[in-house]
């Protein structure tokens, strides 16, 4: 009985600590750091480029490897009949022949015209390249978690916009009822503020979906179950993003040292300038050395197995050149493509420097015009909700009616909206700038 309560109690308090953690991952807020760690370590875009690097290791070593000698045994069991050549005297027989061969075969190539040592340099070429392509698809995954998580803390707080006017359409149809009930306004100014209270209800759906719809997306950049909880934390308001300088040219000239694609399309041409020297290397002899042990037995000698293994133990050792004469023009045409493949590489490097250039200008361009909007957006909802105020008393007095308070609501709901929205704009590009640079996203 005591061994039962003790299990009892085990169980208990096990079956505590999984529910309290499940709790405690169901209630965690997700700020942008954790989703960009997160993200990094689990994204299947981010495992496959570092599979990729990872395989350009394995084929490095690979390349050293060539230049080892190689080693083979062999083994062989052979039964004739009738006039033939015995395989280990070289008499002729007419006879039953068993016959065994058992060797070892090595063999290690001295020149191949550079190509070896030349495949090495190469392969760590790739290494470096498959690297920097590898932090390449980390960068685009921050700011993918960067755009989808601003977007989803964008239609957050549209949620609570719709939610405000909700409340202020209801209390004005509970006055419209009220002055409706005492005959100071028409029917229609009431069902206008129901109508108007309809539709906030409507936006409030309409911006809880957007809201799901983007955790969806950030879900599914952060390779999340659709059953997991995610809770995203808000953004700290005393970031001022109005007055920042900005030096053009010293983020461009930032941004092409930093980016890794910038890197690896250099990369890429010294590793196509490596793969010509390769191909040049067809035109160069090929220097091997070679070497072998062996022996056998055969049934037509008198001697036992192990007598025969040791009397016809073999060693040979030998240099093998081959000089390429013609083949066809397969060397020629191999240079040709690798000194077109150099041209290539160097107009693809242009064209990653000229999208880094354009992704930096764009960010800079709307960082500058995020600002202003920024200005002139905080005014405007300033403005327009001191103007709804003025026109809900002037409505509570009768003073206004239902479609100008409609209007006068609508107003300040896009002022509201155009407000957050410059502000994540703001936020987003001048979080790029700083990325582009080399440094820390941090909200």
């Amino acid at each position: 009985m005591k061994q039962f309560i003790i299990i009892t109690s085990i169980l208990c308090a096990q079956f505590g600590f999984s529910q309290e953690t499940e709790t405690e991952e169901a209630s965690k807020i997700w700020s942008l750091e954790d989703c960009i760690s997160y993200a990094i370590e689990n994204n299947i875009t981010v495992k496959d480029a570092e599979i990729n690097a990872n395989i350009s290791e394995v084929d490095y070593k690979t390349a050293k490897s060539a230049k080892l000698p190689n080693l083979f045994g062999s083994a062989s069991q052979n039964f004739s009949s009738g006039t033939t050549i015995d395989p280990i005297t070289s008499d002729y027989v007419s006879d039953q022949i068993h016959s065994t061969n058992l060797g070892v075969n090595s063999s290690m190539t001295l020149y191949q015209g550079n190509q070896l040592s030349n495949q090495v340099k190469q392969n760590k070429l790739l290494i470096e390249q498959n690297s920097l392509l590898a932090q390449e698809a980390k960068n685009n995954i921050v700011i993918s978690i960067l755009e989808s998580y601003l977007q989803a803390l964008y239609s957050k707080e549209g949620i609570t916009i719709a939610e405000n006017n909700l409340a202020a359409s209801e209390k004005e149809v509970l006055r419209a009822k009220s002055r409706l009930e005492a005959g100071t306004i028409a029917l229609s100014d009431y069902t206008e503020a129901q109508s108007q209270a309809a539709t906030n209800k409507y936006n409030i759906i309409a911006a809880k979906n957007d809201y799901e719809l983007n955790i969806i997306d950030l879900k599914q950049l952060l390779e999340l179950s659709p059953l997991d909880d995610l809770q995203i934390e808000t953004v700290d308001e005393n970031h001022d993003l109005i007055h920042l300088e900005l030096n053009k040219e010293a983020i461009y000239t930032n941004a092409l040292s930093y980016l890794p694609e910038v890197e690896a399309s250099t990369t890429n041409i010294l590793i196509n300038e490596k793969e010509l020297e390769i191909a040049k290397g067809g035109y160069l002899p090929t220097l091997s050395l070679t070497g072998s042990l062996g022996s056998g037995y055969t049934s037509i000698s008198d001697n036992t197995f192990y007598d025969q293994l040791d009397v016809n133990f073999n060693q040979r050792l030998g240099l093998s050149l081959s000089v390429p004469i013609f083949n066809r023009n397969k060397t020629k045409s191999a240079v040709q493509i690798a000194a077109l493949n150099i041209e290539k590489a160097e107009i693809q490097k242009q064209v990653v420097e000229k999208e880094v250039i354009k992704k930096v200008e764009t960010a800079y361009q709307y960082a500058l015009s995020s600002q202003e909007q920024l200005v002139a957006a905080e005014a405007s909802q300033s403005a327009a909700e001191q103007s709804y105020n003025l026109a809900q008393k002037r409505y509570e007095l009768g003073d206004l009616s239902t479609t100008d308070l409609v209007v006068s609501q609508n107003t300040f709901t896009n002022a509201q909206q155009n407000y957050i929205q410059s502000k994540y704009l703001n936020i987003l590009y001048h979080q790029l700038l700083q990325f582009y640079q080399g440094n820390k996203i941090k909200l």
